[in-house]
């Protein structure tokens, strides 16, 4: 994995708060005196490819070149994180723009099949126009990675505390990368599920991470997230809440060691038993 990705200086100039502030008037049984309150913020944010329009995704415009580069990855436009040459945000009063310049390879894949897309907070087929479009044909995760239970637990643990917006807000979605022992090495946090798992991927390969480990979302596991997960060949996924028949299928199908249900001290496997290990009982617990 290449150390040299597309500079951020642009991004960091345009990008908007993650939090804002309102006015709003609680009732408790009664009216209360009203108060200002922090709130998550939404934008549209379009993503062009060499000056094309592909997608509006409703996001949290925070953490733009790890959503920028994680998308791409994910929705399968590029194979490797070099053929992303630049990109560039730029802010309007209707949202933002981001302007990414690709290889020549990967824009001749994308303009055969160009299309725009609106998304609805991260949701969405991005530009599938027919039905034998929707289920992809995925390869088989390279990734080789096994935890314990007990290393899931600890994952689960730590997770909330580092969820530093929706401890504001109560909006956001999270997706974490822990490593073998459950350490939480890397978070990113959207309003939607689809757009935190890509800036947490688009993170990871900035960071140069290639360690073993598995990926903690705080959403349920429908099939696009395993969809991006095998695409970013990550070999382990745990959702907090819970997975649809066609996640499961595919998860079993491209090799992927599906958790959900994660919760205190419990959660369920459902694909891939073999990822899944136990560990001594000298070991660490959530419950500690």
């Amino acid at each position: 994995m290449s150390e040299t990705h597309p500079s951020t200086e642009n991004l960091k100039a345009t990008s908007l708060p993650s939090v804002c502030t309102t006015e709003c008037q609680p009732w408790e049984l009664q009216l209360t005196p009203t108060k200002q309150e922090s709130v998550a913020t939404e934008t549209p944010v379009a993503i062009t490819f060499n000056g094309i329009a592909y997608a509006v995704m409703m996001a949290t415009p925070d953490n733009l070149h790890d959503f920028a580069l994680g998308f791409c990855i994910s929705e399968s436009i590029l194979e490797d994180p070099d053929q992303l040459l630049s990109c560039e945000a730029v802010s309007s009063d209707a949202g933002l723009e981001l302007r990414l310049e690709i290889t020549g390879k990967p824009f001749a894949k994308l303009k055969a099949r160009r299309r725009n897309l609106t998304g609805r907070t991260g949701c969405g087929l991005c530009g599938v126009e027919a039905l034998n479009q929707a289920i992809p044909d995925l390869k088989p995760v390279t990734d080789q990675s096994r935890i314990t239970h007990q290393a899931l637990q600890v994952g689960l643990k730590n997770l909330s505390k580092l969820q530093s917006v929706n401890q504001q807000t109560g909006a956001m979605h999270a997706a974490a990368w822990c490593d073998s022992n459950g350490s939480i090495k890397l978070i990113r946090e959207d309003i939607g599920r689809h757009n935190a798992l890509d800036k947490m991927i688009g993170a990871r390969i900035s960071a140069d991470q290639d360690d073993t480990g598995f990926a903690l979302i705080t959403s349920r596991a429908s099939y696009e997230m395993i969809m991006k997960a095998a695409r970013a060949n990550i070999g382990i996924m745990a959702a907090i809440s819970a997975p649809t028949s066609l996640a499961i299928e595919l998860a079993r199908k491209c090799g992927v060691g599906l958790a959900a249900f994660t919760r205190h001290n419990r959660h369920t496997i459902y694909t891939h038993y073999e990822r899944f290990l136990e560990a001594s009982k000298n070991s660490y617990t959530a419950s500690e």
